[in-house]
C-alpha cells in the first residue's frame, strides 16, 4: 500500500461518496465523490505547471474549499505543500520565497502585483491567484486541465509539507513534515478522542496552520465524515451551527468569545460531545466559566509545528485546567534537567532556588516528530539530542501518572491567538528605527489572545517616541499578529550580573496589564 498521506485517506472515504465532506451555510457544499474528482484535476492543473514530486508549492490565500482542494491535490503527485499565513508581508514572503524557492507561489489576486517582484526576484516560475469567489488564474488553469488521477507512490519518509516557525534570531525554519509524520498524528487522534461515524465537525480555524489544516482536516478525513466550514470565526454564527455539530476545534479565544455572547448555554451545547482547546494556553478561568456555563469541561491538548498533537487530556477522565494531558499513544515524553530559573515566568521562582526533577525542557520522540528544518542541518542538529529526542524547548512539569503541564518556554516563544511569536524577531525590527536604542519584547497574559505582545523600549534621546511611530514603522515589516499590543518607553532596561535582559522581571511588571480587559 502507497505511504502517501492521500492514499491514506482515500481509503477511508464513506461507501456513499455522495455524502458530504465539505458543508457551508450557504449551500456551497463538497461530497466525497466531488472532492476525489476535484483533487485529480487540480493534480492536473498542477502537473501541467512542470509541478513534479519533490517541488514546493507555496500557498498564501484565504480559507476556501479550493484551497483545501489545492493542499490535497500537492499530496496526490507528492509535491511538497508550503501553506503561509495570510497576515505575512511582502517582506517576510521574500524570505520564504528565496528559502523554500518553490515552483508555484499561490496568492490573493489582491497581493498579485506586490509578490510579482518578489517572485521573479527569487526565480520562482510560476505565480498565480486564487479568490475566495472560486476565480483566479488558478481556477482558470483547473478548468483547463485533464485529471491527474494516479497517486504518486511516496516513500513515508518524503515530505509532505513544510511549515515555517519563527526563530529566535529572527531567522524562520521551515519544519519539514512527512507523509508518515501526519499519517501517524491522524491515525491517533481519530482514535484517541473517540471519533464516531456521525461526527460532524465544526471548522472556524485558518488553514495555514498546523491545528485547522491537519488536526481538524485530516480528522475528518480519517473519519471519511463531514464539517461545517466556516471562512472565519465569527461567534453568531458559531452558536448556530453549534447545535448541528457534535466536535469543534478552537483556540482559547473561541471560547472566550463565545462566552461573551450572553444567549451561548448549555442548551446550544446539547449536541456537542468534544469542545478541543490548542493552539495557546487555556487559562483556567475560561475552562472554569466554561464549565460552568455549559456544564462540559473543555479538552486541552498540547502540539507543535514540529511534532503535530504531542500530549491530550483524556476523552474519558479527568481534564484539568492548567494542563494538556498525556503524551499521545506512540510518544514518549521526558524531562531534560538543563532548565535555568531565569527561563520560568513564575514569580515565586528566584534565582536563588534549585530546580529538582519535577521540572525541565519537555524533550519527545515519536513518528510524529518532524524530519528537520529545510536546509538548516546544522540547527536540525542542534534540536535533538544524542539519542534522538526533539528539544521542544517548553518547560513542563510531569506528575507521577505521567500528565503534562506546560508552565512556561525556555525558547522566549510567545503564543497570542494560537500564532507563534518570536520575540527576537520583533526587537530586531524595533531596533531599526530611528530613535531607538534597544528594545525587549515579552508575552504578557491576556484573556482573549491567550498572551498579548509588549514592547519595552529605550530611546537615544534623538527624538520623541510614541507607540503610533513604532507601529507605523512596523506594519510593512510584520505580520498584524506580530505587532505589539502595548509599547512602552523606559529609561533601563532590568539586566543580571551578565548584562542579560531579565525578562522574567518584565514580565512580572506586566503581568496585569490586560487583567480586566477583554479585546475586541
Amino acid at each position: 500500500m502507497s505511504k502517501n498521506l492521500y492514499a491514506l485517506f482515500q481509503s477511508r472515504f464513506p461507501d456513499d461518496m455522495s455524502s458530504d465532506f465539505i458543508k457551508s451555510p450557504d449551500g456551497n457544499n463538497l461530497s466525497y465523490g466531488e472532492l476525489d474528482r476535484q483533487t485529480a484535476q487540480m493534480a492536473g492543473a498542477l502537473s501541467s505547471l512542470g509541478v513534479v514530486a519533490g517541488e514546493r508549492v507555496a500557498v498564501q490565500v484565504e480559507k476556501t474549499i479550493e484551497a483545501v482542494i489545492l493542499y490535497l491535490a500537492c499530496l496526490r503527485i507528492g509535491a511538497i505543500y508550503l501553506p503561509l499565513n495570510t497576515a505575512y508581508t511582502a517582506d517576510e514572503l521574500d524570505y520564504f520565497m528565496g528559502n523554500a524557492q518553490p515552483h508555484v507561489m499561490v496568492c490573493t489576486p489582491e497581493k498579485y502585483k506586490q509578490l510579482k517582484a518578489v517572485t521573479k526576484q527569487n526565480s520562482v516560475p510560476h505565480l498565480l491567484t486564487l479568490s475566495n469567489q472560486k476565480t483566479g488564474s488558478l481556477i482558470d488553469q483547473f478548468e483547463q486541465a485533464l485529471p491527474h488521477n494516479e497517486i504518486k507512490d511516496v516513500s513515508g519518509d518524503d515530505i509532505a509539507a513544510i511549515l515555517y516557525t519563527s526563530g529566535t534570531t529572527g531567522r524562520s525554519k521551515g519544519a519539514m513534515l512527512t507523509h508518515d509524520n501526519l499519517a501517524s498524528n491522524a491515525t491517533v487522534l481519530h482514535k484517541y478522542w473517540g471519533w464516531a461515524p456521525d461526527d460532524i465537525l465544526l471548522h472556524a480555524l485558518p488553514i495555514f496552520h498546523v491545528h485547522g489544516l491537519f488536526v481538524a482536516i485530516h480528522c475528518v478525513l480519517m473519519n471519511g465524515s463531514g464539517m461545517w466550514f466556516l471562512p472565519r470565526f465569527d461567534a453568531k454564527e458559531m452558536i448556530n451551527l453549534i447545535p448541528k455539530s457534535t466536535v469543534m476545534m478552537g483556540v482559547p479565544t473561541f471560547y472566550t468569545r463565545l462566552l461573551d455572547q450572553p444567549d451561548f448555554n448549555d442548551v446550544t451545547c446539547q449536541n456537542i460531545r468534544l469542545f478541543i482547546s490548542g493552539s495557546a494556553p487555556l487559562l483556567e478561568d475560561t475552562f472554569m466559566q466554561f464549565s460552568k456555563r455549559t456544564g462540559m469541561t473543555i479538552l486541552e491538548r498540547y502540539g507543535m509545528t514540529e511534532a503535530g498533537m504531542i500530549t491530550s487530556n483524556p476523552l474519558d477522565g479527568d481534564r484539568i485546567a492548567g494542563t494538556v494531558g498525556y503524551p499521545l499513544p506512540g510518544i514518549e515524553a521526558r524531562l531534560s534537567k538543563n532548565t535555568t530559573i531565569e527561563d520560568t515566568p513564575d514569580p515565586n521562582i528566584t534565582d536563588d532556588d534549585t530546580i529538582d526533577g519535577d521540572i525541565g525542557i519537555l524533550e519527545i520522540k515519536g513518528p510524529n516528530v518532524f524530519k528537520g528544518y529545510w536546509k538548516m542541518p546544522e540547527k536540525t542538529a542542534e534540536e535533538f539530542t544524542e539519542d534522538g529526542y526533539f528539544i521542544t524547548g517548553d518547560i513542563a512539569t510531569i506528575s507521577a501518572d505521567n500528565r503534562v503541564a506546560i508552565v512556561g518556554r525556555a525558547k522566549d516563544l510567545i503564543i497570542s491567538g494560537g500564532y507563534n511569536v518570536y520575540p527576537k524577531e520583533i526587537e530586531q525590527a524595533i531596533d531599526t528605527i530611528d530613535g531607538v536604542k534597544e528594545s525587549a519584547v515579552i508575552g504578557v497574559q491576556h484573556p482573549d489572545f491567550g498572551e498579548a505582545v509588549v514592547a519595552v523600549i529605550i530611546g537615544d534621546n534623538t527624538r520623541d517616541l510614541h507607540e503610533d511611530y513604532i507601529l507605523d514603522h512596523l506594519k510593512v515589516q510584520l505580520a498584524r499578529f506580530k505587532q505589539p499590543k502595548s509599547t512602552f518607553f523606559i529609561d533601563e532596561l532590568p539586566r543580571n550580573t551578565m548584562g542579560k535582559v531579565q525578562k522574567n522581571l518584565l514580565r512580572q511588571s506586566y503581568a496585569n496589564l490586560y487583567s480586566n480587559v477583554l479585546s475586541n
